[in-house]
């Protein structure tokens, strides 16, 4: 991925991809489909739940909001997760924050459903929702590209719209086939070693991904290696440490672009324990992508892979 580096850097590395970015937004089906309810469906765990009505939706995160925006419903939907930051979302109100939800914000809104994972909580907090006598699908969160067709099912079986879930499945596994269709011929022969690295640095978090962190699938696919993965991480993140970076050498480095942020961007990245040693610290190889969309595993991941494949495939002396 080396090319034009941006002000202050070596010539022939290259930082992240700054060019203009395209509005964040979600591509909803047209048009709209109609809710056919009430529907029985089977959520995790074998939970059986009938949905009566789509009015009020609340998906309490913000993968599952963007495939249920992307169907055509977002103007149902009253409630968001604080990562729905797409634009179509950004001003709904916000009832859950990492994954903990706020039971009396979402009860305030009358929802006539709420679409959760595995990972949302407290556990106190959805039990109470359900209590309440709201229906309830509670669904595994997305780890790789094999779960996206499986959530876009299961959200529009919940919301009576089953047909425009095909549809979606179709447009979207075409749309990734089309950006792995991207990927250089002439990288069949180097698969680059990328490791993942999830940065807060106003929090003094940094961690490096491992077999479990979601990322490995987004490589893979890119034409890349996850160097945690690689390197015999099996967690989903490990405290990042001199040795967890000598053994991933990573020839790049993913992030979030927020995370880059929090750490002064590619040099202060460079500068945290271990990075200005590996490939990809000394080349300051680095690939972005929004926060609010890496891992979703849903109706954008091309886009994600798009822009990994982009960057990371990059010719060099560009």
């Amino acid at each position: 991925m080396t090319g034009c580096g941006s002000p202050g850097q070596p010539a022939g590395t290259a930082g992240p991809d700054r060019t203009a970015a395209a509005p964040d937004r979600v591509e909803p089906l047209s048009p709209a489909p109609v809710p056919a309810l009430p529907v029985t469906v089977t959520g995790d765990g074998g939970t059986r739940v009938t949905i009566a009505s789509a009015d009020r939706l609340v998906p309490l995160s913000g993968g599952l909001n963007e495939i249920v925006h992307t169907l055509g419903l977002g103007p149902k939907v009253v409630a968001r997760d604080i990562t729905a930051t797409f634009e179509q979302a950004a001003k709904l109100p916000v009832v859950t924050r990492a994954h903990d939800v706020s039971a009396e914000s979402v009860l305030s809104l009358r929802p006539t459903l709420v679409l959760a994972e595995t990972t949302t909580g407290p556990a106190e907090a959805v039990r109470q929702i359900r209590d309440a006598g709201v229906p309830v699908l509670v669904v595994p969160p997305a780890k790789s590209l094999d779960d996206v067709a499986r959530r876009i099912t299961a959200v529009a079986a919940a919301l009576g719209v089953p047909e425009a879930g095909e549809r979606l499945n179709a447009r979207t596994a075409e749309r990734i086939g089309a950006a792995r269709a991207g990927i250089p011929a002439a990288a069949a022969g180097h698969r680059p070693r990328v490791a993942f690295l999830y940065l807060r640095g106003s929090a003094s978090v940094y961690l490096i991904g491992g077999r479990d962190s979601g990322a490995s699938s987004l490589l893979e696919a890119a034409g890349a290696v996850d160097a945690g993965k690689e390197s015999g991480l099996t967690k989903d993140f490990t405290p990042l440490t001199s040795e967890a970076l000598a053994a991933a050498a990573p020839d790049a480095l993913l992030v979030m672009s927020k995370g880059l942020d929090s750490v002064g961007g590619v040099e202060g990245l460079a500068a945290l324990p271990g990075v200005a040693q590996t490939p990809a610290g000394r080349d300051r190889r680095v690939v972005t992508v929004d926060d609010g969309v890496l891992l979703n595993y849903g109706p954008r991941t091309d886009q994600v892979l798009k822009k990994i494949i982009a960057q990371l495939h990059r010719p060099t002396g560009r």
